[in-house]
């Protein structure tokens, strides 16, 4: 493809992405899927252009804001080859020709937007920090509280894109095998600081070319998520529910922990997404899993196995900013519950999965958000309104996690400290009846 033509297919998916409520990451995958014709480094230009346009939407919208000119993904895609790329405005003219695979020529109002930015750098003086550093203003406050005078560090951080991270599935392959596979295809690859699964690719791989995903060998799957997983301590034989389960990748961790024997249950609420996870588990070559759909965090199911399971994971709908280096558009576009509503549903699907544990049987709750009002402020109502749980800190949890970063008694990742995307979790411990003083009052009416 001729840069033109890599540039108007860039702004043909930054309009897509603008104008349909569905992930930036969906809507590129399906792109391509429908351009079969787009070559492989064709394709990793257009996807590093589209996604690194979306990573700085608030310093761009600020500038045409302050210009007095509409808000649009061609306004935007224009406002980057300026400030980002320090195009001139020979140069854009140049790249929209209005030829035949190329963006549209440039109107005499899009002339003087180009104009108006000459001189200036992405960064204005009178931009508030917010701005600069790409926060939304419903995570502010939040993250303000959560880094104090470190918050633009951290946020510089979350603008960078995150590398590859893979898990190796211990029952089809070992760490080092995957990785002399990986090498041998030219990749740039290292170890996981803490995960003793995990490999990290630092280039971009086509992940076609690598045929141990296609075989259940390797899956993708951040570090942090991995520690996640590696923390609920499963052990063969044992009975599990991945309450939360969704696309079944802290599933697959598990099962594998748990060597393929005892029963692991993968819930969620989404049907087609454990559906579709059932595919992963068999090439995986996974069998002790079972999935159950429910109709809500209150299903009756629930109810008819309280006390049944030696682990629960709940991995909580979250506000998701611990991942916004993948998803940079997670901090614009809204496709589910706001925060108001993200909290009493976390503490409600905690608080109904608590019912599953067994005496002396653990609880884990996990995150993928950096809000303290996600993470710590949950565990501390939970624990106040369930003396049948105590906290187990998180470094007496899991004997294959020897290296596991120093972050107190929760696990509480971040991607400036620990290079993994941001990630909290919480560990509990049922308390034998005999030693409760408080009758159970977990709602077993519904």
């Amino acid at each position: 493809m001729t840069p033109s033509a890599r540039l108007a297919a860039t702004l043909d998916l930054l309009t897509l992405i603008d104008e349909t409520p569905r992930p930036a990451d969906s809507l590129v995958s399906g792109y391509f899927r429908a351009r079969r014709f787009i070559g492989s480094k064709d394709r990793a230009f257009i996807s590093s252009e589209t996604y690194d346009i979306l990573r700085h939407q608030a310093r761009l919208n600020w500038w045409l804001t302050y210009l007095g000119q509409p808000i649009t993904a061609r306004n935007r895609f224009l406002t980057y080859l300026k400030l980002f790329e320090k195009k001139t405005q020979n140069e854009i003219d140049g790249l929209c020709d209005g030829g035949q695979y190329a963006p549209a020529r440039l109107e005499p109002e899009e002339k003087k937007l180009i104009a108006s930015l000459k001189g200036h750098t992405a960064t204005h003086p009178n931009m508030p920090e917010e701005v600069v550093g790409e926060c939304p203003e419903w995570a502010s406050e939040g993250l303000k509280k959560r880094f104090g005078k470190n918050l633009s560090k951290h946020l510089d951080v979350l603008l960078r894109p995150a590398p590859l991270d893979l898990r190796i599935n211990p029952l089809k392959t070992t760490r080092e095998k995957a990785a002399a596979n990986l090498m041998h295809l030219g990749l740039d690859v290292g170890v996981t600081p803490y995960s003793p699964w995990g490999l990290r690719i630092h280039n971009r791989p086509a992940l076609g070319q690598i045929t141990m995903l296609k075989e259940g060998a390797l899956e993708i799957q951040d570090e942090g998520s991995q520690l996640v997983a590696l923390l609920v301590d499963a052990k063969p034989g044992e009975r599990v529910v991945d309450f939360c389960a969704g696309a079944g990748g802290k599933t697959l961790a598990i099962s594998a922990q748990m060597q393929n024997k005892g029963r692991i249950i993968a819930c969620d609420v989404l049907a087609n997404r454990l559906k579709r996870s059932a595919e992963r588990f068999r090439r995986a070559g996974l069998h002790n899993i079972e999935t159950h759909p429910l109709t809500s965090e209150r299903d009756p199911w629930v109810k008819r196995h309280k006390g049944a399971f030696d682990r629960v994971l709940v991995n909580a709908p979250c506000s998701g900013t611990g991942t916004w280096r993948r998803n940079p558009d997670a901090r614009w576009k809204s496709l589910g519950p706001g925060l108001d509503a993200l909290i009493p549903l976390q503490a409600s699907i905690l608080e109904s999965a608590s019912r599953l544990v067994k005496e002396k049987g653990r609880l884990v709750y996990a995150t993928c958000s950096l809000l303290p009002q996600e993470n710590e402020e949950q565990i501390t109502r939970f624990l106040e309104n369930h003396p049948e749980f105590k906290l187990v800190p998180v470094q007496e949890c899991g004997a294959a996690l020897s290296d596991l970063p120093k972050t107190g008694d929760y696990l509480s990742l971040t991607p400036a400290e620990h290079k993994t995307d941001g990630f909290f979790a919480a560990i509990m411990e049922k308390l034998p009846q005999s030693k409760n003083e408080t009758k159970d009052i977990s709602h077993d009416e519904d």
